[in-house]
């Protein structure tokens, strides 16, 4: 096994995981990370069923997987969940990887602005007395916090996933630059943009942007790729 395969990326799978099934059944590699919009119509295990045992499977949520209580359920709550890699590091095929799920939110934070509340708390506390609830809606769960994004700083890795993009991209943001920078991270892998391309920022960090059903590896090669099914 070539040392780029040890580690695959999936993008956006969009309910279509063959081209993640037939990528580790080639290459076997040691683990997988998805990168967000699963759209599941059922818990994430009976996806890859085929390869779960073959590979370690770690992943982050993407805007979609928080759309509706049953997609938010079957990825939150399936046998994998113990997985997810939002605001962690684990060590994984002998690298530190860092996960950031979700996306940017205007009503919360939308870098370069200002976060709206200083944390979830505060804004539960905010909200009129007839309207106060004691947990986010899906919504508010999908977004990116400015207190839990300044946490993760403070951690070091060598690979940060996203589902947002960074500046390389002319959608992406220039926060999550400045994120992988502290961390001391030297690779970032997103998803949700659907475009395959390599670019390298500040402090030579390089990014891979990862298309949906695509799957790549630790060098951004296209190793398997999917038609997306509508």
């Amino acid at each position: 096994m070539s040392s780029n395969h040890r580690i695959l990326f999936a993008g956006d799978p969009h309910g279509n995981f063959q081209p993640l099934i037939e990528a580790v059944r080639k290459y076997r590699p040691e683990a997988v990370v998805l990168l967000g919009d699963y759209d599941l119509e059922r818990p994430l295990e009976c996806y890859l069923d085929e390869i779960i045992g073959l590979t370690e499977i770690w992943w982050i949520a993407g805007n979609h997987d928080f759309q509706s209580p049953c997609k938010y359920h079957n990825l939150f709550h399936s046998s994998l969940s113990d997985y997810g890699l939002h605001l962690r590091v684990k060590e994984i095929a002998g690298l530190r990887i860092a996960g950031l799920g979700g996306i940017f939110l205007g009503r919360v934070w939308y870098p370069p602005g200002q976060p709206k509340w200083i944390n979830k708390r505060h804004f539960l506390n905010s909200q009129k007395p007839g309207l106060r609830v004691h947990d986010l809606s899906l919504k508010y769960r999908s977004a990116i916090w400015h207190e839990e994004f300044e946490a993760l700083k403070t951690l070091q890795a060598d690979i940060l996933v996203t589902h947002e993009a960074p500046s390389s991209h002319r959608y992406g943001f220039a926060a999550i630059a400045e994120l992988a920078s502290a961390m001391g991270a030297k690779h970032i892998f997103h998803g949700h943009l659907h475009e395959n391309y390599s670019a390298t920022i500040r402090r030579d960090i390089r990014v891979v942007g990862v298309a949906d059903q695509v799957v790549a590896d630790l060098a951004g090669n296209v190793v398997s790729a999917g038609e997306l099914v509508i």
